[in-house]
């Protein structure tokens, strides 16, 4: 994504959402469009809908829906405009959309600076009849405008934009991108809606946030969750409503719970292809509220410097990960003659493993693992067994490592970083879950001892090549049987499914997942 809503990209960074007296009433709006006639359709942006839809009718929002052919222009603007017209000063309107994103050459002159206008594209419209179906793009210039009619009302708005504008990706996968051509011919002349929009100056939005999918210099892929090509932001976002993102469980979700969550939370289930762009970049307040889950909680009960042991508070529930939808299966399409591995009679798009060549791809066509024989089969199906397990937990409550450079893939001799500072909790397990389906123990810190950053500093990529994934968990729960089974140099990653089943399955922990894609050459 190049310049995503461009007059909101330096938003004040000085003025916070004020919480009214009482938590106010939430709107949202919410579009969704695989089924693009004069365009590459998409597999995943309904499903995307769909589910924040429902997490969003779940929490008690009043919300309008788009999906497909509903998609049109006006009838979007009019929901937009019928939602401003009933709140009222302190309300929320939340507007989010998966779809294609495009670019165009600007519509006011002067007025990028890379002189091109990003647009949301809806189902009909049509480049090659640009003139006679321009009415159904909806131009970042215009969003302005729709969102200074809210910022006029003292309303807030956050937006969170599932697509991408620009950008390409060294690894290759399978999935489609949103990302539809530009379109190269000049619309003229510009509505008045992008005209107005485009004197908005960023002074004039002090209550608007804008959650992209991805940075300029990435595209936004369609990736397999749960068995379904999906949108890693919407899925996300749409878990981040249903209370995963409130850590103190106060019944609001500020701008930095939901930074922590999502940022942690799109790099799993992406496995690293993207990192999202909030803007502004820094957070108006620690206190600024961008999403309030529960009506009518006075002041003094939502304070958001609580804890969950603080008076007004709700404690998270945790739940199991079988609750989460984990079976303790994968699906796998074997290509050559061979045994199939125990634990993979799961549903949806299925890992590959071709026999003759022994490549491991994941259901993304990534290449997981490199010279995968009979023999090592099994250990990389296991692996991955226990990441579905560490995922189902990290999308409750995620943690933050580091991995540097950041790349989508690096190869062989480039040097890395890595990162997991202590946690909340004071007990830390760091390990790496090889390509190779190996487990590599790497540390343990338990409460009592000096609790420090775990690093890794100066690590040179070697042989063999594939997906290693860095794993940190932190928890109040004892580790020290965990720690055991780790300091096994014959560990498997079965066995240790089994102990962190055991022993941290519906507890309160947070965990950490860094992927590692790697290849000889790039």
């Amino acid at each position: 994504m190049k310049r995503l809503l461009p007059r909101l990209l330096a938003l004040s960074l000085t003025a916070a959402f004020p919480l009214p007296a009482f938590a106010a009433q939430t709107y949202a709006l919410v579009v969704g469009v695989d089924e693009y006639p004069y365009e590459v359709s998409l597999d995943g942006a309904v499903r995307d809908a769909e589910d924040v839809y429902a997490s969003m009718s779940a929490a008690g929002f009043t919300v309008k829906k788009f999906t497909n052919a509903e998609a049109r222009k006006d009838d979007i603007r009019k929901a937009w405009t019928d939602m401003v017209a009933e709140a009222a000063a302190g309300d929320t309107i939340i507007f989010t959309y998966a779809g294609h994103g495009a670019q165009m050459p600007e519509l006011i002159p002067g007025d990028e600076a890379d002189g091109l206008d990003e647009f949301l594209q809806l189902p009909g419209f049509d480049r090659n009849r640009f003139q006679e179906t321009f009415k159904e793009i909806i131009v970042d210039n215009e969003m302005n405008e729709w969102f200074g009619e809210a910022e006029a009302k003292g309303v807030h708005v956050l937006f969170v934009s599932d697509s991408c504008f620009s950008g390409g990706m060294s690894r290759s996968i399978k999935g489609k991108t949103r990302l539809a051509p530009a379109v190269t011919v000049k619309l003229a002349p510009p509505s008045q809606e992008a005209i107005a929009g485009a004197n908005l100056k960023e002074v004039n939005f002090k209550q608007v946030t804008v959650l992209a999918a991805s940075l300029e210099s990435q595209p936004t892929p369609e990736v397999i969750i749960d068995g379904e090509p999906r949108g890693a932001l919407s899925w996300s976002f749409a878990r981040a409503v249903e209370g995963s993102a409130d850590r103190d469980g106060n019944g609001i979700i500020t701008r930095i719970e939901l930074e922590d969550y999502i940022f942690s939370n799109v790099k799993n289930r992406s496995e690293a292809l993207q990192v999202p762009n909030f803007m502004p970049q820094v957070a108006r307040s620690e206190s600024e509220v961008v999403v309030t889950l529960t009506r009518g909680i006075p002041v003094a009960a939502a304070d958001t410097t609580t804890t969950t042991s603080d008076a007004g508070t709700t404690p998270k529930t945790i739940k199991s990960v079988k609750d989460l939808g984990w079976t303790g299966n994968i699906a796998l399409q074997i290509d050559g003659d061979a045994e199939k591995p125990k634990g993979t009679d799961g549903t949806g798009a299925p890992f590959r493993w071709d026999v003759a060549s022994g490549t491991f791809y994941t259901p993304n066509g990534d290449v997981a693992g490199e010279n995968v024989g009979a023999d090592r089969i099994q250990s990389v199906v296991d692996k991955y067994i226990l990441l579905d397990f560490l995922k189902a937990m990290a999308s409750q409550n995620p943690g933050t490592v580091s991995l540097t450079p950041v790349k989508d893939i690096y190869s062989a001799g480039q040097r890395l970083r890595f990162d997991a500072p202590p946690g909340r909790y004071p007990n830390m397990l760091v390990f790496n879950l090889a390509n190779t389906g190996e487990v590599q123990f790497l540390d343990m810190q338990t409460a009592g001892t000096n609790s420090s950053e775990f690093k890794l500093t100066d690590v040179e990529v070697v042989k063999p090549f594939g997906a290693d994934h860095l794993i940190t968990i932190w928890t109040a729960e004892p580790v020290d049987a965990i720690g055991a089974v780790l300091s096994d140099k014959n560990v498997t990653a079965a066995a240790l499914l089994q102990a962190v089943l055991t022993r941290l399955d519906g507890k309160e922990a947070s965990v950490a997942i860094q992927p590692l894609y790697t290849r000889e050459t790039l």
